[in-house]
């Protein structure tokens, strides 16, 4: 090794050890302020209190991240792949979403209270089994438990509807049933007339549109990992990329691919499809060893693996673009469709508002955390049974 190679090395290791140094220092500094957060101290602000200021707090967290001089690298590991910012947060001016500190520092928190809360999960993120369609399934035992009626093959035709009094009260089964309700809720794929606004306004809520992948692979991305999460923060792909492309990867162990295989789920939100695909397609082709092919959605790949080339073969895939239908209320309620987030924060927060609006008056809801019920549980009775110590 020749003098200069030398000097280099000594460089990159002063330059590596700068940065860890600084990275340990921010981490120490949030760990800080969830502490003095979650401990009630609202006394004093600053280093000798342990918590970040209010004037830090409403600023862009891509400028607080700047001023703990963290390096750009480090930055985009935090903004995109653990505070989980969609859009370009350096380009301020056209950010359809900038992220504040004070968000991107809950978000630190909730991602550093779920490592390690189960023992077979080393990240931050469990996933079901078969997916997660099995959600719903889940959702329908559990109120099938408590009393809801739970009926298999028998679609709803047709809703019923009050003419004199404009609103909707029931429903009509395949089997020619009616069956009468004072509430009604619906999945946001249905699209009925609505009652409180003009018919030309009823797709004023089809806003957002997000860019999806599905793919099937021959082998995991990373060797000897069955489980990763992959981000492409936004302009890693090309220049003109505007949004962050996230790649899940879940192994046949969980039950969503054939025995030996992979399933990679990518996503982004875009404002065009033309442009989501375009994203999910330069992904998948940094991901995966493909064939060319002018069409990549549900088509086979018969390719061999090049023993030059260790990335995986694709072996299938789909690529889409879907518009999510916001929630929404008055005579007939619904809740928001799955968003462009790995995460449930937004449709759980969306779906409590619908239960709020729902059960007023009768029905209590919390977060239970103490041993009476089971912890880490949104709970929900009656106002009148409420019996739990740590409310």
């Amino acid at each position: 090794m020749d003098s200069t190679h030398r000097s280099k090395e000594k460089l990159n290791l002063r330059d590596n050890l700068k940065e860890k140094t600084l990275l340990f220092r921010f981490f120490k500094l949030v760990q800080s302020h969830i502490a003095a957060s979650s401990s009630g101290d609202k006394d004093g602000e600053g280093e000798a209190s342990g918590k970040i200021s209010e004037e830090d707090l409403d600023l862009p967290f891509i400028e607080f991240l700047k001023k703990q001089q963290l390096q750009p690298k480090i930055r985009a590991v935090v903004l995109y792949a653990i505070a989980m910012a969609d859009y370009d947060q350096d380009a301020a001016d056209s950010c359809e979403k900038l992220l504040t500190t004070r968000d991107g520092i809950k978000t630190l928190a909730l991602y550093s209270s779920s490592i390690g809360r189960f023992a077979n999960a080393q990240g931050a993120f469990i996933y079901p089994m078969y997916g997660h369609g099995e959600l719903p399934q889940a959702f329908c035992r559990f109120a099938a438990v408590k009393g809801a009626l739970y009926v298999l093959r028998m679609p709803v035709t047709a809703l019923l509807m009050d003419q004199e009094k404009k609103r909707y009260i029931g429903t009509r089964l395949a089997s020619g049933q009616d069956i009468l309700c004072q509430q009604l809720i619906l999945g946001p794929s249905y699209k009925i007339p609505s009652l409180d606004m003009p018919a030309d306004a009823s797709d004023s809520n089809l806003t957002r549109k997000v860019a999806r992948g599905v793919c099937i692979i021959s082998s995991s991305i990373k060797e000897a990992s069955s489980n990763v999460l992959v981000v492409f923060p936004p302009k890693s792909l090309q220049e003109q990329q505007a949004t962050a492309v996230r790649a899940l990867q879940l192994s046949s162990n969980v039950a969503v691919c054939p025995p030996g295989m992979f399933m990679i789920y990518l996503s982004t939100p875009c404002t065009d499809a033309f442009t989501g695909k375009q994203y999910i397609n330069k992904a998948m082709e940094v991901l995966f060893s493909t064939q060319a092919s002018d069409d990549s959605e549900g088509h086979l790949e018969t390719t061999s693996k090049n023993i030059e080339d260790t990335k995986p073969v694709l072996i299938w895939s789909c690529v889409y673009v879907q518009e999510i239908t916001q929630g929404t209320s008055g005579t007939v309620l619904s809740c928001p469709m799955p968003d462009e987030n790995l995460d449930y924060r937004d449709i759980l927060e969306s779906t409590k508002q619908v239960l709020r609006s729902l059960c007023v008056g009768k029905f209590y809801s919390y977060f239970c955390t103490c041993r009476r019920y089971r912890p880490g549980f949104w709970l929900i009775m009656e106002a009148s049974e409420l019996n739990c110590t740590c409310q």
